[in-house]
């Protein structure tokens, strides 16, 4: 049947896809971006505490996935909400901050079980805060920027759910396609079933990492595609509707390769920079202040680009009054600023920022 972008798409072909997907030149891509991918997993152990790096680049993932729905926040707002909470934040920054609880949710959710729709729907919900379900009511359309309709989504519950338990089995089948190749694959089906009235872009990213994290390819969620998507908004956009209205599975699959194999080395980059700052307070503050240095301490100040006493406190490394003379010291070396946030003081690592930003 001829694709007609104004009728819902229920005719949209069940998984997997009928033509070959591992071309000579996909599987060459694949091939290198494999060998990124496990780069970026060892590399990742090089960091003492891995929390170092899920946190901050999983706000970091949060406002790029964000910001490509429209919604925007800055780096310091968010990462102020995330040390103080969400509680005065802006209507931006809570929903971008909803982004990383989903993300969050989802890792939780894979140490006890698999991906699945129910999964699907509790990631929709925490982003939206609401109970949103698999969509119901007809009259879904997808619009560009001139608002004319470009894809119109699949309707009825169980078409949907009929698509996205296909999807399912698609996800934990044991056939032999690379999982990168897979990736591809299961970002564009759920993607155009669409199966939400708001929110499947961000909850199709998460797939993205979840999935990643379920097929042992990386054993923390470290890499996110969605600032590669945002500099390649075009690329992106067209090699979805490629697969729609011409089945060009191929150019759609060397796409994502390409995001995989790029976001991976420069998240590789991150996590040096990262690494070289961390092994730079440690010497400054082993020789200027050697009797406040501990191991925990720099971790504390790594592990957000913002902290206060509490944080030391909350550690355990010193009580509230010790606590500020640290940092006051710390400060005073250049190395963090701080400044007044209401009525509490946060001191900001200016280097850490600087890398994240990247």
């Amino acid at each position: 049947m001829v694709f007609n972008k104004d009728n819902p798409h229920n005719d949209l072909p069940l998984l997997p896809p009928e033509c070959e997907v591992e071309t000579k030149a996909i599987l060459k891509k694949a091939i290198k971006a494999n060998k990124a991918l496990a780069e970026l997993k060892s590399k990742g152990s090089i960091i003492p505490n891995q929390n170092i790096l899920i946190d901050t680049l999983t706000l970091i993932e949060a406002k790029d996935s964000s910001e490509i729905e429209n919604i925007f926040t800055t780096h310091d707002k968010l990462y102020q909400a995330s040390l103080l909470g969400e509680k005065n934040a802006d209507p931006s920054t809570k929903e971008v901050e909803c982004y990383r609880q989903a993300l969050w949710h989802g890792i939780e959710y894979l140490r006890k079980r698999d991906l699945s729709t129910n999964l699907f729907i509790e990631l929709v919900q925490i982003i939206k805060k609401n109970n949103a379900s698999v969509r119901r009511i007809p009259g879904t359309k997808i619009a560009n920027s001139q608002d004319k309709v470009i894809y119109t989504p699949p309707e009825g519950e169980d078409v949907i759910r009929t698509k996205l338990f296909n999807l399912e089995k698609f996800i934990h089948s044991n056939d032999d396609i690379d999982p990168l190749i897979k990736l591809a694959i299961i970002h564009y089906q759920f993607e155009a079933i669409h199966p939400f009235s708001d929110g499947n872009g961000r909850v199709g990213r998460i797939i993205n990492i979840l999935y990643l994290v379920h097929q042992n390819l990386l054993d923390t969620p470290v890499l996110f595609l969605s600032r590669y998507f945002i500099k390649h908004r075009k690329g992106y956009y067209e090699g979805l509707r490629n697969v729609t209205e011409k089945n060009d599975w191929s150019n759609w699959i060397l796409y994502m390769l390409d995001a995989v194999e790029h976001t991976a080395c420069q998240t590789m980059k991150k996590i040096d920079d990262i690494v070289n700052l961390m092994n730079n307070f440690t010497k400054i503050i082993k020789e200027k202040h050697p009797k406040i240095y501990s191991k925990d301490l720099i971790e504390v100040l790594f592990s957000k680009p913002y902290c206060r006493i509490l944080s030391l406190t909350d550690a355990e490394i010193v009580g509230r009054q010790t606590a500020s003379e640290y940092l006051k010291r710390i400060e005073e070396l250049g190395l963090i600023k701080g400044t007044k946030i209401g009525k509490e003081m946060v001191y900001l690592n200016l280097g850490l920022l600087d890398i994240l930003r990247k």
